[in-house]
């Protein structure tokens, strides 16, 4: 399972069905209970930017999807009950937001009160006509401010049929797109041989949500829990860490984006990069950071590494099968100088994640607002941020069948001012997907940067080291590109 654009998605032809979420409470008019739940820390900024963006006539967009295929005629009615159980289990797809007294009220209607109502959308012909009908129908149906927070919906065919969902990122995470296949499937599969849906409601994010601001609502800037924060400020007070490269924009001006992925280390260089990693003591997403801050150095950034890094909040046990914005973003920052060898780096890679890993707690939007409060009022971050995620999809629930269902995320944004990567490793190999602002210096930028970082991961699995220093304009190769609705791959 792996993370590209949809656009890259080759999905078969058919005949597309969907399944509008409806509330009978609120049909009827009813209230939600002003004295209910508050939103996380994620979710109220994510909010207030759609309501600004919106007041200004300048909306903002963005998605986060998943596709699955199934095998074999489509039960619809049995999906329908499958995907309506989904609902029923999470907490957070049931909520409706609003604002109340300044804050950002998350209120779910009960599960007993929920329906979904079948809807023919019609047929298309081609694959072309399909792919531009999905992406199409998630940058118009996925707001915000709108209830429902989702569209779920199949193309239907004689013998398979494609499953999407796509959510916005107030109810979700990207590790809670595996929570979505494997339940969404285990349900079908359970329903079609006669079986009884698990309707046990799901650990909720919303309880998650309300600790997490039981605890860090009433901290001010002078709190001590915020000492890692402003060690990596320092003297200069930048809250966010710059993109070392030029990617060609202007200060306060958001651009359209591209979307675009590829593959940088097959299987079998994977396992061998994992094992380099693992005989110096790091772990591979250690060692494909360290690779790209000598990439970044290579091609002209600074010989220290400073960057922003999401991690996980799930633990575990209690938060594994829930979904919701369990993500957490940190500062690292570590030494990649000129003369360094692949151990080196990597050591130091791993003193500073440990650094970064203890302070994991303190919620990256609190810290945000409270110590970078100016940047904080504004609609996005001030200036090209150095990001970088990493998921091992082997290790979600469910993995063991993501080749089977052919298992895919995908996301979107509208616009940007910057650059964000995402690197996943599943049974294929290591990937990257990366949106960045469409400009003529970012293209050349990343373009040089991606085949960089693919040379560089590759000459560690072959030899255990960095090698020579990597060419700015390497030769082009070909690219792998995702696996079609039938399970083959095609180029671009």
């Amino acid at each position: 399972m792996r993370q590209f654009p949809l656009e890259m998605h080759h999905v078969a032809p058919g005949r597309v069905v969907e399944w509008q979420l409806r509330s009978t409470a609120a049909e009827a008019g009813e209230r939600i209970d002003e004295a209910g739940r508050r939103a996380s820390f994620n979710q109220d900024k994510h909010f207030t930017v759609a309501e600004e963006s919106r007041a200004a006539d300048d909306p903002v967009a963005s998605w986060v999807a998943v596709t699955f295929e199934v095998s074999g005629r489509l039960d619809e009615p049995v999906l329908a009950r499958a995907l309506l159980a989904f609902v029923q289990r999470h907490e957070v797809l049931r909520c409706a937001f609003r604002r109340l007294a300044g804050e950002l009220a998350c209120e779910p209607f009960d599960a007993g009160e929920l329906a979904l109502e079948a809807r023919e959308v019609g047929a298309f012909d081609t694959s072309e006509r399909m792919g531009g009908f999905l992406v199409e129908r998630f940058r118009r149906s996925i707001d915000t401010l709108s209830w429902p927070l989702f569209v779920m919906g199949a193309v239907v065919r004689t013998d398979s049929a494609t499953v999407y969902l796509a959510f916005d990122h107030i109810v979700c995470d990207g590790m809670s797109m595996p929570v979505v296949v494997q339940e969404v499937m285990t349900a079908y599969e359970a329903l079609r041989a006669g079986g009884e849906l698990d309707l046990t409601p799901a650990p909720s994010y919303l309880d998650f949500a309300e600790e997490q601001r039981r605890r860090y609502l009433s901290i001010d800037a002078r709190d001590e829990r915020l000492d890692y924060w402003r060690a990596f400020m320092g003297p200069e007070g930048e809250f966010f860490p710059r993109f070392p490269l030029d990617l060609g924009v202007e200060p306060g001006r958001m651009y359209p984006i591209v979307n675009e992925a590829s593959t940088l280390l097959d299987a079998g260089e994977a396992e061998v990069f994992e094992k380099t990693c693992l005989a110096v003591g790091g772990k591979p997403f250690m060692g494909l950071l360290a690779s790209v801050a000598v990439c970044l150095r290579e091609a002209g950034g600074p010989g220290v590494y400073r960057g922003l890094m999401p991690v996980s909040e799930r633990g575990r046990d209690t938060w594994t099968d829930s979904v919701g914005w369990f993500v957490n973003t940190l500062p690292i920052e570590f030494d990649a100088s000129p003369g360094r060898d692949f151990g080196q780096v990597m050591a130091s890679v791993r003193s500073g994640f440990g650094e970064m890993i203890s302070h994991v707690d303190v919620p990256f939007v609190r810290a945000w607002e409270l110590l970078a409060p100016e940047e904080f009022a504004a609609r996005s971050w001030p200036y090209p941020v150095n990001f970088f995620s990493y998921i091992d999809m082997r290790r979600c629930r469910g993995a063991e069948r993501h080749d089977e269902w052919r298992a895919a995320t995908h996301v979107w944004s509208a616009r940007a001012n910057g650059a964000c990567s995402w690197f996943q490793r599943d049974t294929a190999g290591l990937h990257m997907n990366s949106l960045y602002v469409d400009t003529a210096a970012a293209r050349r930028t990343m373009d040089d940067f991606q085949e960089a970082l693919r040379l560089t991961v590759q000459e560690v699995a072959r030899s255990g080291g960095f090698g020579r220093p990597i060419a700015l304009t390497p030769p082009r190769r070909p690219v792998d590109t995702p696996l079609d609705a039938a399970g083959g791959a095609r180029r671009s």
